[in-house]
């Protein structure tokens, strides 16, 4: 049994109520952050920012005339953006921007790519070999795992050459050849 409180500690908790209290609304966020092995909370808040600016933009946009030259070509440019992004499937309506979430920006992150590819089981494995340095784009090795991969650089994803990881692969392929074996 609790002890009933004194008129100062009454007068002192009138404003809090420990049964209700605010929350901060981050369940959606840590489900996001969980699913696709967001590490930095900033990473999720720029996400969210940039689907914000995208929503506003895209109903701005909706509110000029259907016929008007502006809207028509600036339409096509955002779209054309955010296609070659990955964040939305096709080309073909407006519309499409008013459903882009933060997951979508998520999607196109490279530890998420690389399972979308199988070169790892599991978004958290992908994160830990970017980490280490297995993994390239192009030329370039990347070691961040909140890079974002469009849909042209998305062909370009390999193992670097010094990679352990690619070894394994090649003699389980039987494609390593004695030069190989010298790196």
């Amino acid at each position: 049994m609790v002890r009933k409180l004194k008129y100062h500690e009454q007068k002192l908790l009138k404003k809090v109520d420990f049964l209700s209290w605010k929350t901060d609304n981050t369940l959606r966020e840590v489900k996001v952050m969980r699913r696709y092995h967001v590490q930095k909370r900033e990473d999720y808040h720029k996400y969210n920012k940039l689907c914000g600016l995208v929503k506003s933009l895209t109903a701005k946009l909706k509110s000029l005339g259907p016929r008007d030259a502006f809207r028509i070509e600036n339409t096509q440019d955002l779209l054309e953006k955010l296609y070659s992004i990955g964040v939305i499937p096709s080309r073909k309506n407006l519309s499409l921007c008013e459903k882009v979430s933060v997951s979508a920006f998520c999607r196109r992150r490279l530890s998420v790519i690389m399972v979308k590819l199988r070169m790892s089981q599991t978004v958290k494995d992908a994160v830990k070999f970017i980490e280490q340095g297995h993994v390239r784009v192009g030329p370039e090795v990347i070691t961040d795992p909140a890079f974002l991969v469009t849909r042209n650089m998305e062909d370009f994803i390999t193992w670097t050459n010094a990679s352990k990881i690619r070894r394994h692969v090649m003699e389980y392929n039987e494609e390593r050849d004695d030069y190989d074996l010298m790196c």
